[in-house]
């Protein structure tokens, strides 16, 4: 029997579970294996289907990941709207740990991931002037705050190629500019959803402020790593209740991405 899923997870630092009682499905796909084999299993009325993004010992480090692997399993499994939990560092005093920002916008700052699926076979500029659905974005707004988090409606998440922090310069940098947090994994996985016609959407847990706020020594892999451990039952009941409150026919711009545009294959 083919699982199915309607809503795919993908967690990330300190997140490398979900679901209880879940089915274990290895999937191969033309970008290689996922991070990690993927659990399918239920949130209420829902099937979900859970892939830690940096596996569950994380082996893969932020530019390892095997994004293109990661979405295309998710998408084949029958997953259409996506959501996103993520650790960032904060680039505003205002926002200390424990915030949860749900972004509006981004800035890819990476260098050498594989961005695209669509390296040949003609060319297909996808829309990404807004890069997050916005119906899951509200939704997950407003379940944050009816669930009492320190809720950010929107802003700019930054994303660094790593496996290092950012320098204070960089890291003052980047708030010159206006940009809210920082991160390492949301691009190219933002962008791959969108190329396979994917709602997503980002739940960033602020763990730390990022070196150029803060005076102190900077931000350390233990202290993240430790945060949002501490946070991760609180960030599994959220994305159960974002999960739960996902419509069950999509409203948004996002199926609508490839509308129009001929693709060198089929899609999953």
């Amino acid at each position: 029997m083919v699982m199915t899923a309607d809503i795919g997870v993908i967690g990330g630092s300190g997140f490398y579970s979900l679901l209880d009682d879940a089915e274990e499905i290895e999937i191969s796909t033309p970008y290689g294996s996922p991070s990690d084999t993927i659990t399918v299993g239920r949130i209420g009325s829902r099937t979900v289907a859970f892939v830690p993004r940096h596996g569950r010992d994380h082996r893969f480090p932020p530019h390892r990941i095997p994004y293109q692997a990661n979405l295309w399993a998710l998408r084949s499994l029958g997953v259409r709207q996506v959501i996103a939990p993520s650790a960032v560092g904060s680039l505003r005093a205002e926002y200390g740990p424990g915030t949860l920002v749900i972004p509006d916008q981004l800035v890819d700052r990476t260098s050498g991931r594989a961005q695209t699926y669509y390296d040949e076979g003609g060319a297909v500029h996808v829309p990404f002037a807004d890069p997050y659905c916005p119906v899951g974005r509200a939704l997950a707004y407003s379940q944050a705050r009816a669930d009492e988090w320190n809720a950010v409606d929107g802003g700019t998440l930054v994303i660094i190629e790593g496996p290092r922090f950012s320098t204070r310069a960089e890291s003052r940098w980047f708030s010159s500019n206006g940009w809210s947090i920082v991160g390492m994994t949301g691009h190219p996985e933002a962008v791959l959803a969108r190329e396979l016609a994917l709602c997503y959407t980002s739940l960033s847990l602020v763990t730390d402020h990022d070196a150029g706020v803060d005076a102190g020594e900077g931000v350390t892999q233990e202290e993240v790593f430790a945060f949002f451990a501490a946070n991760s039952e609180r960030m599994r009941t959220l994305v159960g209740s974002v999960v739960a409150g996902l419509p069950l026919d999509r409203d948004c711009p996002c199926g609508d991405a490839l509308n129009g545009i001929k693709l060198p294959f089929e899609l999953p």
